[in-house]
């Protein structure tokens, strides 16, 4: 696909719609096959990211000097709907790891992106690691404190969840700096996730079985000082800035919604009543469910793409910070995409009745919707920060 690329640069609709098609075919011919064994068996889907690695699609918002596709968030957005549309799991991974991969190339400077940044290409991943259980949701809120240590430092960390724990390359990790002075004093590092010190805590969760997103122990972890992630400190600003998953997490909940009506609808055309000769769709009061389904999943789809062409504006002009406004905007879609997956997946069972109630396809993305009410920020604390801008009552984060 990278050829394809390279000859229509000029021409960002052909992009788009050979993205699309490039991504289908790796859901039909490996995720979804893949996503009931996945949920069953809580296997974190190593063939599925290996199978996005080695069609590039790991490195979607890298540049081509270090073997990425250079391309922006409309083409994320694309490929994680896709993705979450027969496997949330995996467009849960595949999105934390497009975060850290842009955080690392953002923040970071060309010696790490030569490390880090280059093997994507041939299948290494990473993801972010930042919430402690003291703090819960406000996952920018550490009490765990780096030391230093010789020209690097110590760190001994226990995080709440992290999504592909035990399982990723590397890790984006965020604490207090050493000696903080203050709670935002925080420092990101680049973890190796190979070394000895880092225990991955078991997983097992009532959805998205597969993103492993379980506790991460750090015993003694050294961390040399080519991998801080800027200077000591500026991970407040890191935090400040990282709202462009949000785009991934809004386009994972859509992708989720529409998987879920594609089901609920295919069964409702097929299941026949044959004592009075019906199709589920024959009846009045199904239509009705199914077009309330169909009008939210078209609401998402249009406001994703509003916003995933926002931030290409934002990562073009090559402003260091999002507008405000858009950071809003994103915050607020990730909360109305994840209630509205959770109230289509009652539709999906309310329509399909037994056949939807026991185990399945749409049992399972039922309960793969309810992680994005809970996933941070929650849906809860999520409208207290924009109820806060609503009413001018000003935000910090760390008071």
């Amino acid at each position: 696909m990278s050829g394809i690329i390279s000859e229509n640069k000029n021409n960002a609709a052909l992009i788009l719609d050979e993205v699309r098609e490039n991504i289908r075919k790796i859901v039909e011919q490996v995720i979804r096959p893949n996503a009931d064994r996945i949920d069953r068996n809580k296997e974190f889907p190593s063939e599925n990211i290996a199978a996005l690695a080695k069609e590039g699609f790991n490195g979607i918002l890298l540049p081509e000097k270090l073997g990425g596709w250079g391309l922006n968030y409309s083409a994320f957005g694309i490929a994680v709907q896709e993705i979450a549309k027969a496997c949330p799991s995996t467009a849960l991974i595949y999105t934390m790891h497009v975060e850290a991969a842009r955080t690392i190339y953002a923040h970071g400077n060309e010696e790490q992106w030569e490390r880090w940044l280059k093997p994507v290409r041939s299948g290494k991943f990473g993801t972010t690691s930042t919430s402690e259980g003291a703090t819960g949701g406000h996952y920018w809120y550490n009490l765990s404190e780096a030391a230093r240590k010789d020209n690097g430092y110590i760190i001994n960390s226990q995080k709440s969840f992290t999504t592909s724990s035990g399982f990723a390359d590397f890790y984006v990790f965020q604490t207090k700096t050493p000696n903080a002075k203050s709670p935002d004093d925080i420092t990101y590092f680049i973890v190796d996730g190979h070394q000895e010190g880092i225990e991955p805590g078991e997983w097992s969760a009532m959805g998205v079985r597969g993103n492993h997103s379980s506790s991460l122990r750090l015993r003694d972890v050294y961390v040399d000082e080519k991998d801080r992630l800027g200077e000591e400190g500026e991970g407040k600003e890191i935090v400040q800035n990282g709202i462009a998953y949000l785009i991934g997490l809004g386009a994972t909940w859509t992708g989720t919604a529409i998987g879920i009506l594609d089901e609920t609808l295919a069964y409702a055309k097929r299941k026949v009543h044959q004592d009075v000769n019906k199709a589920l769709s024959d009846y009045q009061i199904i239509r009705s469910q199914l077009a309330k389904a169909k009008i939210l999943t078209a609401g998402l789809q249009a406001w994703q793409k509003d916003l995933a062409l926002q931030l290409d504006e934002w990562l073009e002009s090559g402003e260091k910070y999002a507008p405000e406004e858009l950071k809003s905007s994103l915050l607020e879609f990730k909360v109305l995409a994840s209630d509205a997956a959770n109230e289509i997946a009652q539709i999906g069972l309310d329509v399909s009745g037994g056949f939807g109630y026991r185990e399945g396809t749409l049992e399972r993305l039922y309960r793969d919707a309810r992680a994005g009410i809970a996933m941070g920020p929650s849906n809860h604390i999520a409208r207290e920060m924009i109820g806060k801008k609503l009413v001018g009552i000003t935000d910090d984060l760390w008071n």
